[in-house]
């Protein structure tokens, strides 16, 4: 497969008028921002007939009107097909289906929708399954993670309920909550971490899962808990996300 050019798939074409000559010259302005880098991404996956759209934090964020720190895309090419596609990759976990791709010097994360299978360790899924976009928002955590954006028609695609819970300011877990919490028990810190950072209600089942398996997170390494307790001590609710771990 022949690697695509960038600057082919997405640039930006301003006209110049010479008042001088009355004539006007055509230049390209290569994208800079991370929300143009990562748009160059998807319509490079979709030339080559795949479907990718915006996905997880960066579409919350968007939706909320909040500037997002990340553009992650997510998209139905599989693992060999992105990294035959661009030039610069890291395949930092390409057994789970995520590739890195390089452009302009920041690094975007490409994730093939997938299923998980049974989670051994309460961290990594013992195998994966590539699968479809509706399939995949359902193994995400939370619903307000667990939504897509299309850039390039600019609509949202919402399989869990997630647009609803942003309105209401609502953290819910998708589906079982204890499934949830179970696969990765590092979610139970998070629940309390989003709820500071967004200042949102947690759902009440969401709540009644996380004070029952509260003890999981002794099972977390300390480095994991401690960045997260990093991110929630920074949040601008701190002090809710403070009073619900007491």
């Amino acid at each position: 497969m022949n690697r695509l050019n960038i600057s082919k798939i997405e640039s930006f074409q301003k006209l110049l008028f010479n008042s001088r000559t009355h004539t006007t010259k055509q230049i390209i302005i290569m994208p800079t921002s991370s929300r143009q880098l990562a748009l160059c991404i998807v319509r490079a996956l979709r030339a080559r007939g795949h479907e990718a759209f915006f996905a997880g934090g960066c579409v919350r964020d968007m939706l909320l009107g909040l500037k997002p720190k990340d553009y992650d895309v997510a998209t139905s090419a599989r693992p060999q097909e992105v990294e035959g596609l661009f030039e610069h990759t890291v395949a930092v976990g390409k057994a789970f289906g995520v590739i890195r791709v390089r452009l302009n010097e920041r690094e975007f994360e490409v994730a093939t929708f997938r299923t998980e299978g049974i989670y051994r360790d309460g961290r990594h899924p013992a195998s994966v399954q590539f699968a479809t976009a509706r399939e995949d928002a359902q193994r995400r955590d939370f619903t307000i993670n667990g939504l897509f954006y299309d850039p390039v028609s600019r609509k949202t695609l919402d399989f869990v309920g997630g647009q609803a819970d942003l309105r209401r300011r609502r953290l819910r877990a998708i589906g079982d909550p204890l499934k949830r919490f179970q696969e990765d028990r590092l979610r139970l810190l998070r629940c309390v971490r989003f709820a500071a950072q967004l200042g949102f209600q947690i759902e009440a089942a969401t709540w009644k899962a996380v004070m029952n398996r509260a003890r999981w997170i002794r099972t977390v390494s300390a480095e994991r808990v401690r960045d997260e307790l990093t991110k929630l001590l920074v949040a601008p609710h701190a002090a809710k996300g403070l009073l619900l771990l007491h």
